[in-house]
């Protein structure tokens, strides 16, 4: 009879100790060994996860019963293992990989599973097989990093276009041909003077709170209006839009504002920022385009500020 150190046997074996709450109650009335010429009864048998068989502790072994199916058990236990997906998969780790083709061209092995997790290229930020995993093996000096090419056009893209816009700025600025004010003193003293001053004849919300506002000298240049350079100083919040500011400002100084009822460039006001050389689009933020003291100008006719993305 087996004895109980049988018990012991670690079940990560082609073989198992049988469970007798599942397994026909084998400890209670025993099992007999299923070899031929064995047939010995057993309180403690084991099954053969390959032939699904009861035997003896002596015969528990696939070579030891001659097992019908020998390798069974080993063959799903691999199947089991290759099906995993690999650690990184999914998580993005450094050497680990979601299930993928190798990224060098001329390979085509499947990569991100247990049998090949495959490697991550810190240098070109690529994923390949083992045998592409040297730098010289998938050519890395010669490849752009993923997101580099991008991210440095992008840029360059970026300055090339604000530049354009400066200039267009400055062009616009001689195009018009109108005789517009010169800047308020640029010195940081003469500044606080022009702020003080405008604080004093200002008209606008007097609910809104004194640091939200921006103070502002407004003018109509003469296409815009009967009268030449009607101005006026009024504050508006650095949270409106110059939109806004722009509706507020041709209310103030009487001027015909009809931007929501035409499509033509020709009838549609714009906003000048005399300091800053440009025109203001609609959506710009006053806190972030103007500050106090600055001067802006309505204008007709000359046309939106060109489109960064279009530069």
């Amino acid at each position: 009879m087996a004895s109980s150190s049988s018990s012991s046997v670690p079940e990560d074996t082609s073989y198992r100790t049988m469970d007798p709450s599942k397994d026909d109650g084998a400890s209670l009335v025993g099992k007999h060994c299923q070899l031929e010429y064995c047939n010995q009864i057993d309180f403690l048998p084991f099954l053969c996860q390959s032939c699904s068989k009861t035997f003896c502790q002596e015969h528990r072994t696939e070579d030891s019963h001659k097992c019908a199916n020998p390798g069974a058990w080993a063959r799903r236990r691999r199947e089991a293992e290759m099906a995993k997906l690999g650690i990184g998969a999914g998580k993005g780790l450094q050497y680990r990989v979601s299930a993928k083709p190798c990224d060098s061209p001329s390979c085509s092995t499947t990569i991100g599973s247990g049998r090949n997790p495959g490697v991550h290229c810190q240098t070109c930020r690529r994923d390949y097989c083992h045998a592409h995993r040297l730098k010289e093996e998938h050519d890395c000096k010669n490849l752009v990093p993923i997101g580099a090419r991008q991210g440095a056009d992008m840029t360059e893209r970026t300055k090339g276009a604000f530049a354009k816009l400066r200039a267009w700025g400055a062009a616009k600025k001689q195009e018009v041909g109108r005789a517009l004010p010169k800047p308020k003193p640029t010195s940081a003293a003469q500044r606080m003077i022009a702020v003080n001053n405008i604080k004093k004849t200002a008209k606008g919300d007097d609910k809104l709170a004194p640091e939200k506002r921006v103070y502002l000298f407004v003018e109509a240049e003469a296409e815009t209006t009967t009268a030449k350079y009607p101005k006026g100083a009024f504050f508006y919040s650095k949270d409106w839009v110059i939109g806004r500011v722009l509706d507020a400002a041709a209310k103030s100084l009487q001027v015909e504002n009809v931007n929501n009822q035409t499509s033509s460039e020709n009838d549609k006001l714009r906003v000048f920022h005399v300091e800053g050389g440009r025109l203001l689009d609609f959506s710009e933020k006053v806190g972030s385009a103007l500050v106090s003291g600055n001067t802006i100008i309505l204008l007709r006719g000359v046309g939106p500020p060109p489109d960064l993305i279009d530069l």
